[in-house]
């Protein structure tokens, strides 16, 4: 038998070590996977219709991938105890969705497994986020997108679009802070900006993140005693990520992006994570999927090296690359 960490054992290079069939629920698990299949707000919002589907494809594409052979031990580690519980059944009344995302996830976060939600559009957020105002539990905001999305409500309703501020305004006062990283200018109003200072946040623009921005911004959570972090893919450059609601000329590079990704799941403060709108009508042979599912395995890597550390585990590299 070759040798385990954890009872996980070296799997041939064959379809049985694809994480799709890794995946299965731990006791207690480690990491958890949710599906939000939602775009009414995106509508609201005046986007493009599809990422309803979004759940399904970044599945699809992430359960072909195979654990990282640099450090296959700890990675399959947490694989194998990552629970997929499927998609939240959505009613098309998206307040109330957005209500029992939060109550789905707020028991997984609560017993300290790293959540991966996967959306739907950006109002995702929102839902995500009350899984820590039902339970007053101060949060810290960091939103990788080319727009804030703190847009004001549409007829009293939320959007993907308004997630931001809708957390920023709760009524639980929980949002300790909000950083937005990757903004673009020509689609940030001032007033959003005016919005996003007055409630103590901050923007970095696309044009200023540097690797080392990015390390130091997950370096800055570090105190806090959660952190919520969402990935919106209309912040990476249209020519990788065609396939979203609203796709953004002169994007993140891929090598920002993951680099953010597998920080967020390095980062102990960070608790849970969402990755929006991906639009798979507009995709182009599934890259943008495939993005997305390489964002939920560069933070699951991330969490895994995080989680050996914490072990005092200490896995050998192919290759040298173990960051």
């Amino acid at each position: 038998m070759a040798r385990t960490l954890s009872g996980v054992p070296h799997r041939p290079d064959s379809l049985g070590a694809r994480i799709g069939a890794a995946l299965t629920p731990g006791d207690p698990p480690r990491a958890v996977l949710v599906g939000f299949p939602c775009d009414i707000g995106v509508q609201r919002n005046g986007g493009r219709p599809g990422a309803a589907s979004a759940p399904d494809a970044i599945r699809q594409a992430l359960h072909s991938m195979l654990p990282d052979p640099a450090i296959y031990d700890v990675h399959a580690a947490l694989l194998e105890h990552t629970l997929d519980v499927g998609d939240l059944p959505t009613t098309g009344d998206l307040a109330h969705d957005q209500l029992r995302l939060g109550r789905l996830l707020q028991p997984h976060i609560d017993a300290g497994a790293f959540v991966v939600v996967l959306g739907g559009g950006h109002e995702t957020t929102y839902g995500h986020f009350l899984a820590y105002a039902n339970e007053r539990r101060p949060v810290s905001l960091l939103n990788w997108d080319a727009h804030p999305d703190v847009r004001e409500l549409v007829d009293d309703q939320g959007h993907s679009g308004s997630p931001f501020r809708q957390a920023l305004l709760h009524p639980s006062q929980v949002a300790e802070s909000y950083t937005v990283a990757g903004l673009q200018p020509y689609v940030v109003s001032r007033d959003h900006l005016q919005f996003i200072a007055a409630h103590g946040g901050t923007w970095i623009w696309r044009q200023t993140l540097t690797l080392d921005r990015v390390a130091a911004l997950y370096d800055a959570l570090q105190p806090a005693s959660a952190a919520l972090v969402s990935f919106d893919l209309d912040a990476v450059d249209q020519s990788s990520a065609p396939g979203v609601s609203a796709p953004t000329v002169d994007g993140l590079t891929t090598e920002v992006w993951l680099r953010a990704a597998f920080l967020a799941g390095r980062t102990p403060a960070v608790t849970s994570i969402d990755v929006v709108e991906v639009n798979p009508r507009f995709d182009v042979g599934g890259q943008t999927a495939r993005l997305a599912a390489l964002t939920v395995w560069s933070a699951l890597r991330g969490r895994a090296l995080a989680d050996a550390r914490t072990r005092n585990y200490r896995s050998p590299t192919t290759n040298g690359w173990n960051p």
